[in-house]
């Protein structure tokens, strides 16, 4: 059933990624796929392979 991948910055701690994992499963538990059919995929990528607007992430958001 549905696979759902969540790209985030590395270094995001477990309550972090839990929290993800509830919200994205209790939405697609609301519109009526059983929990146990939801899977949730953490891709952790350094800010230094961000970029938005042409600024790496390591830059733009260097205490976060």
């Amino acid at each position: 059933m549905p696979v759902v991948q969540v790209s985030i910055w590395a270094g995001r701690g477990k309550d972090f990624k839990k929290k993800i994992a509830e919200g994205m499963t209790k939405v697609l538990t609301d519109l009526g796929v059983p929990s146990e059919a939801v899977t949730i995929i953490f891709n952790e990528i350094p800010k230094t392979n961000w970029a938005t607007a042409g600024e790496l992430h390591s830059e733009r958001f260097p205490d976060r």
